[in-house]
């Protein structure tokens, strides 16, 4: 009896390790990684992205330190989001509604990752790092919503910033496809005529 325990303790254990990597997988936000994907894979087509987002993360328009970088290949080199510039405890807020996916630390960072509303099946996810959250896993938001505040951890950009992804399943998208055009390109100031008032000689 003893010898057919022993026996099925080397199957158990491979399905409890494989169940706690895939559970894991689920839950990071940042991982992009796929059973099936090859190191040189080219990029699967991406689906287009509404322009759902009504806030930007920090800040009204905030300096772009690093941009979207695309990588050629499923694990190629890129940089998978945009860095916007952002001094500690400044407020991160939701560009667009949703749900908390993800609120907790990952290698040591803050993340939060938030499931937009009505983008498609699989949605979009936004992610924002490195992030104190405010707001817990199942959350509810609406744009403008405090997801957290920008926490001092260094070493990802060579000045304060958040690091702002968009995610749909394994594929990493633009993030500043979600603001509509109006939050990109402000329309420039324009000076009005005054009437009534005498010209000065």
């Amino acid at each position: 009896m003893r010898t057919r325990r022993w026996a099925l303790l080397p199957p158990l254990l491979t399905a409890l390790t494989v169940t706690a990597l895939t559970l894991t997988l689920t839950a990071l936000p940042l991982t992009a990684l796929s059973p099936t994907a090859h190191a040189g894979d080219p990029l699967p087509p991406a689906d287009p992205v509404p322009t759902v987002a009504r806030a930007w993360p920090v800040g009204s328009r905030p300096m772009v330190l690093r941009g979207w970088e695309p990588p050629a290949t499923v694990y190629g080199p890129g940089h998978r989001g945009v860095d916007l510039a952002a001094s500690p405890g400044t407020p991160v807020r939701a560009v667009a509604s949703g749900r908390v996916s993800f609120a907790g630390r990952v290698a040591g960072r803050g993340v939060v990752s938030v499931e937009l509303t009505g983008t498609g099946d699989p949605p979009l996810r936004t992610t924002y790092e490195p992030v104190r959250p405010s707001v817990h896993q199942g959350d509810a938001l609406e744009p403008g919503d405090p997801v957290g505040t920008v926490e001092p951890t260094g070493g990802h950009c060579p000045a304060p910033c958040v690091h702002w992804g968009l995610v749909r399943a394994t594929t990493y998208l633009n993030p500043l496809t979600l603001l509509p055009p109006r939050l990109l390109h402000p329309a420039p100031s324009r000076l009005l005529p005054v009437l009534g008032v005498p010209v000065p000689r």
